[in-house]
Order: structure tokens, then sequence, then C-alpha cells
């Protein structure tokens, strides 16, 4: 059974990406509510939940946004329902939705597919500084 704090939204992302850690901070930077916890994708709690939600590992590179015992979220999905949690001017970033959500994930899925070889990669998993431990899970 997974043990995950109360009340609060899971974003799993990939450890080693450097978009991906840009956008953890940004997220964190923001979240004026607390309302995020973060995992990464390649960590054991990471796969443990993928599993838990019924997403294989093999197939995502993606953002994964799950809200324990209410839904999970993929891709641009992933990325307007954090935005619209940020509210303020983030909020305006959920008017994207009325693309067809095929279509913001042809652009989700090129950034993905290029964000290495743009932004790099690292070695290991993102470590926290202490400030932020706390919203990071093991």
């Amino acid at each position: 059974m997974l043990e995950l704090p109360n009340g609060k939204k899971i974003i799993l992302f990939d450890g080693v990406c450097n978009l991906c850690e840009a956008s953890v901070q940004f997220v964190i930077k923001h979240d004026q509510k607390d309302e995020f916890r973060f995992v990464a994708l390649q960590s054991d709690l990471g796969r443990e939940i993928l599993n838990h939600i019924g997403i294989s590992t093999k197939n995502i590179d993606s953002v994964v946004l799950y809200v324990p015992g209410v839904a999970y979220y993929t891709k641009s999905n992933a990325a307007l329902q954090i935005a619209k949690s940020l509210g303020g001017f983030f909020h305006f970033g959920t008017a994207f939705k009325i693309l067809p959500t095929s279509l913001r994930n042809i652009v989700y899925d090129y950034v993905a597919k290029n964000r290495y070889l743009w932004y790099g990669k690292k070695e290991a998993c993102l470590i926290p500084t202490t400030e932020v431990k706390s919203k990071f899970l093991e």
C-alpha cells in the first residue's frame, strides 16, 4: 500500500532531465498553496506509483500528475492541471484546453523527444536542497 501525504498532488518527473528539473523548480517557486510533492519517475517510489495507477514504466517519458484517490494526468493534460492549480497568471495557460488533446500532445511529444538534445541530461537524479527537501518524496 502506498504511503503518500494526504491532500497533496504528486508530480512524477524525469529526474535526469534538465528541462524537467527547471520545471520542478518553477512549480516549487510558484506553489503558493503548498499543493505539490515531487518524485522522480526513475525512483523506486516513482515506479511504485506508476504501477499503482496502471502506467507502464516502459511507455512513460512524460510528466505525470497524480491526485491520490481522484485521478491522474499525463503529458499536456498534466501540464494544464498543474498550471490551473498554480492559479493567478498561470491559470491563463488553461486556455490551451480549447485545442484538442491530440494536437496539444503532438507539441508536448515533440518537446519531450528533443528535451535531452536541447536542454541536456544529468548522470543522476536531482538531489533537492535542504530548503525544498520536504517537497520531495522518497
